[in-house]
């Protein structure tokens, strides 16, 4: 029914339900790529690189479910190529704990996530588009791409090299993310729950956002191939 639902709307699963719902009761960190996942990748001069409150809902709904299966909150961060300042905006705005910045090679980057989380590589959930990604999507523990239909070869590479777990029904900026943790949130088997509890802002719901709002990003980029901490 769940497999059925999001193919119907055009998502692809490459592994089996049965597979992802595994990874997915391992995972404890959500990493996001900004360029072509929050957005279509789209940029002009210094502006550009936006988001839409459709995939943030979805992403804090997504913490939410979380929260509400495990008693704690999950790890979360953004991991970019450049510099986008709607990316540091949200990273705040959004209570995020991390947000990687100008990371050409993301690798390093996320060594450094995984050991300044005490995490292991299984345990991160990673949402991505394109080529920067792959490293890291090899040693992540889910993979959700976000692929654009014009470019059919890379999608292909993406699937024949098994780098991808589930494909979205659509590219970056056209609601990928809500869809991708929709997904998630039903594997966690709370999707009404998480629902309910946000329409009603209920004392649960309240508990969770001031503790997602205690907390403080921080920013890093790479220089000179070593993760610099950055004032922001």
């Amino acid at each position: 029914m769940l497999q059925e639902l999001f193919e119907d709307i055009g998502g692809k699963f490459i592994s089996t339900i049965e597979d992802i719902n595994t990874k997915n009761n391992q995972i404890k960190a959500y990493l996001f790529d900004w360029d072509g996942v929050f957005n279509n990748g789209e940029k002009s001069g210094n502006e550009g690189s936006p988001f839409n409150e459709a995939d943030s809902m979805g992403t804090n709904l997504l913490r939410f479910s979380y929260w509400l299966k495990n008693d704690n909150l999950p790890i979360v961060g953004i991991l970019s190529g450049e510099k986008n300042q709607n990316a540091l905006n949200w990273s705040n705005r959004e209570s995020i704990h991390s947000c990687y910045f100008k990371c050409g090679n993301k690798s390093i980057a996320f060594e450094h996530f995984l050991k300044n989380n005490h995490l292991k590589a299984s345990e991160v959930a990673y949402f991505f588009d394109d080529v920067l990604d792959l490293k890291v999507a090899e040693l992540v523990g889910l993979r959700i791409f976000l692929p654009r239909k014009n470019n059919p070869l890379f999608n292909q590479f993406v699937i024949r090299k098994e780098l991808a777990d589930y494909c979205c029904s659509t590219h970056g900026g056209d609601f990928a993310i809500r869809e991708a943790v929709e997904l998630l949130i039903a594997m966690n088997n709370n999707f009404d729950e998480v629902i309910t509890n946000r329409m009603n802002y209920s004392t649960e719901y309240k508990n969770y956002i001031n503790l997602r709002n205690s907390g403080m990003v921080e920013y890093y980029s790479l220089i000179n191939q070593e993760i610099s901490r950055m004032e922001i």
